[in-house]
């Protein structure tokens, strides 16, 4: 790397990092189009939903599942295979032994992924509030810090995962736990309002919920001070348990 700043040494590999995301076609459909695709999968069943109940809408309820899809398909589940391969191709290798530090090569990796969910994610909020009818979201600061927190927490979640994920073609696999408890149990698909309290209790406490908790609550309005913190506060342990996970587990070299 010509840079010795953080800053462009980082950038360097954000680019780089860039280059070779644009050309795996496999990635780019799951970072790009399944999180555009996916909430009009479930519109059909959202709209079957007694949410007039719960004080939900189909868009209070599509708009974050959109966001939940992008945080967890354009950011987790495409950064895992990266993260994965870099390291089966040696790039994480050779790339410590130049003048980035481990975490601004972790952090430049996950760059370009973030910034697409991020994309998709302000797309998602354009869209849905002209198309879904929703306005202007009462709380938007509800809505910046949980995207903002679910990229973080992606981000970290993602570099666990490719932890103890061997090969790049089982990155797919090792990815779907995390997938299937977000979209079943974190308010993605079923929002918690219409679970039973103690099911819904339960979901609280899992990785992404918190952030679809914070989205909604920033169109719905109706988020209390104690629940956004109490689900800021589930968020930040989560995202600190992943970073030490991390610290102390991650792989840079292949399994051999």
């Amino acid at each position: 790397m010509s840079s010795t700043t953080a800053g462009g040494r980082m950038t360097s590999l954000a680019r780089a990092e860039l280059t070779l995301l644009g050309r795996s076609r496999a990635t780019l459909v799951t970072a790009v189009a399944v999180p555009l695709l996916l909430p009009l999968s479930v519109r059909a069943a959202i709209d079957e939903m007694d949410l007039a109940d719960a004080g939900l809408t189909v868009g209070t309820v599509l708009l974050p599942a959109a966001v939940g899809f992008s945080l967890l398909f354009a950011v987790y589940s495409a950064l895992t295979s990266a993260y994965v391969v870099r390291r089966e191709e040696l790039v994480l290798k050779r790339l410590r032994t130049g003048e980035l530090r481990d975490k601004e090569i972790l952090l430049a990796t996950a760059l370009p992924a973030s910034a697409i969910g991020l994309a998709q994610c302000v797309l998602m909020a354009v869209g849905g509030t002209v198309l879904l009818d929703l306005g202007a979201p009462p709380a938007p600061h509800l809505a910046v810090v949980g995207v903002l927190m679910g990229l973080v927490l992606c981000g970290a979640l993602a570099a666990v995962t490719a932890t103890f994920t061997r090969t790049a073609e089982s990155a797919q696999v090792t990815s779907l736990p995390l997938l299937f408890v977000s979209m079943l149990g974190s308010g993605v698909t079923v929002p918690l309002e219409v679970l039973p309290d103690r099911v819904a209790s339960v979901c609280e406490l899992l990785p992404l919920t918190p952030v679809i908790t914070l989205v909604r609550g920033a169109w719905t309005g109706d988020l209390p001070a104690y629940e956004a913190l109490g689900a800021l506060a589930v968020a930040l342990a989560w995202t600190c348990l992943a970073v030490f996970a991390v610290q102390r587990w991650f792989r840079w070299e292949p399994r051999r």
